[in-house]
């Protein structure tokens, strides 16, 4: 009977053991997830401050161009927006109209945070519907307007997926950093705690992969070609 307690003590003080390990390593694991997404390069001088438009997310967005536009590390800001889908043009093709122009709330909002209006530059971007297609759209219209440098402001957990795309396009028209938005609330050392953070961190991942498959797909293309 003793060797048989002692051998249920001993089961159960590995299996406590191995619970321990695996909640340690787990969330080294998840905070390491959440740290990788996250890059922010020492801001210097940039000819334009890019602000990247997802949702409800681009307010903390614009707070952090403001900030460096005041700070001098860009002379103007540029914003996209205008989204339009089929449904909508369907919507304006009966005689809808906005009430005022796409950009207007945002540029008050950055008047408000001191970037003076003929600071900013808007982008039409009808089409974009993701960071690549953004990026082709809003990148394409730097290019053409003379821009050499710029800085992508965006989320934490946006800035290395961004970054790489806007560099693998533009490296060698466009000298792009990115600057993480200081008041993004991204904890990549507790995300997993919250379910909106949970949404954002399992979406960039997804999003990173369907990255990956279709720069595989292309090559793919042109090998065949």
């Amino acid at each position: 009977m003793s060797n048989r307690k002692n051998s249920l003590r001993y089961v159960g003080f590995i299996g406590l053991l191995a619970v321990i390990l695996l909640v340690i390593f787990s969330q080294r694991i998840l905070i390491a997830a959440g740290r990788w997404l996250v890059v922010s390069d020492a801001p210097t001088h940039s000819d334009a401050i890019v602000v990247l438009n997802t949702g409800v997310e681009i307010y903390p967005r614009l707070t952090q161009a403001a900030e460096l536009y005041k700070e001098g590390y860009g002379d103007k800001i540029i914003i996209n927006g205008n989204r339009k889908t089929g449904v909508l043009r369907d919507i304006e093709s009966r005689g809808f109209q906005r009430c005022c122009a796409w950009y207007e709330d945002i540029i008050r909002i950055l008047e408000l945070l001191g970037v003076p209006r003929d600071r900013v530059i808007p982008v039409s971007a009808e089409d974009a519907y993701d960071t690549v297609s953004e990026a082709e759209i809003v990148g394409k219209a730097i290019v053409e307007a003379g821009i050499a440098r710029v800085i992508l402001a965006t989320s934490k957990y946006h800035t290395r997926r961004a970054r790489f795309i806007w560099k693998r396009m533009y490296g060698n028209q466009i000298e792009v950093s990115a600057v993480a938005a200081a008041s993004d609330i991204y904890d990549p050392q507790g995300w997993w705690r919250e379910g909106e953070q949970v949404r954002w961190v399992l979406a960039e991942y997804g999003a990173w992969v369907y990255y990956g498959w279709k720069l595989l797909r292309t090559d793919k293309e042109i090998e065949s070609q």
